[in-house]
């Protein structure tokens, strides 16, 4: 096998392909003045399999889905026998359901377009809904990283903190942070107004004082969940409130909203690279790797 680096995530693919053995294919990428696209794959891959490691997270979303969909169909022109997509952060996997007439399903578009181009499987990490998987005419798996960012927390000097799930359904988000971190585990409760999509948060049955509590969650966009859920745990006596997500979008402000509300520290991987992806996805995309194989 061999990696290609895709330009959103050049020192991921590097990471991966030192510690798998596997050769690293750079790519040569250009924006043309029009604001197109250039790619082109600079290496030997004829009759090998290959995978692209390209991240699809905002600012630019778009531009690297299509980035991504000119690699593949690249790498199968130049004589690839298996491509699979290795896509730490999944744009519009969200987007997977109909709730008004006229509307797609952006996700399937997607799935469509990277079936479309040659791409043989994909590989995520911690998608937020596995339901969106099932709509790809192709082999897809997610893997998580919650267990990397509590190894984290544990060097840090946390072992044995809190893992708090910031709602119910997120729970497992939680219990995968408790198997590593050794302390206990719970949830906040949450209700969504249909309407305004504004949230309600309580804590119920929450025994949270004078305990070290790291908030855990797949998805961080504009912060709202995290920087009420930080309050309710200052106000019930937490010792130290801390952050860690798999996916830091930090919309906006939102991460100076976060450290406002009283987390001391977000911690994130490099699906977003950013100032909080302090965590590297490399070991787990390169043991998922070795395991394929």
């Amino acid at each position: 096998m061999k990696i290609i680096s895709g330009p959103a995530s050049k020192d991921l693919a590097e990471a991966v392909s030192t510690l798998t053995g596997y050769q690293n294919v750079p790519v040569v990428t250009k924006i043309f003045p029009d604001g197109e696209s250039y790619i082109r794959i600079d290496g030997d891959i004829q009759n090998e399999e290959v995978a692209i490691i390209q991240t699809t997270c905002p600012p630019t979303q778009d531009s690297r889905l299509l980035q991504l969909a000119f690699l593949a169909d690249s790498a199968r022109r130049a004589g690839a026998i298996k491509v699979t997509a290795i896509v730490p952060y999944l744009a519009y996997a969200r987007q997977d359901k109909m709730f008004l007439a006229g509307e797609g399903i952006s996700i399937e578009t997607i799935a469509r377009m990277l079936k479309a181009v040659g791409t043989d499987e994909l590989l995520t990490v911690n998608i937020h809904s596995e339901h969106s998987l099932t709509q790809f005419p192709l082999p897809t798996k997610t893997v998580s990283a919650i267990p990397l960012i509590a190894d984290y927390f544990i060097k840090k000097g946390y072992k044995g903190a809190y893992a708090l799930s910031p709602d119910k359904g997120a729970m497992y988000i939680a219990q995968q942070a408790q198997a590593v971190l050794g302390g206990d585990a719970g949830h906040l409760n949450k209700t969504r107004d249909r309407y305004t999509g504004q949230t309600v948060q309580t804590a119920e049955c929450l025994n949270i004082k004078d305990k070290n509590v790291i908030i855990l969650d797949d998805i961080i966009s504009t912060g709202g969940t995290i920087v009420g859920a930080a309050k309710i745990l200052r106000e019930k006596g937490a010792k130290h409130v801390l952050c860690g997500c798999v996916h830091g979008l930090l919309i906006g402000n939102a991460e100076k909203r976060i450290l406002d509300a009283g987390v001391e520290e977000i911690v994130g991987t490099d699906s977003v690279p950013g100032a909080v992806s302090k965590v590297s996805l490399a070991p787990l995309i390169s043991q998922t790797l070795k395991g394929a194989q």
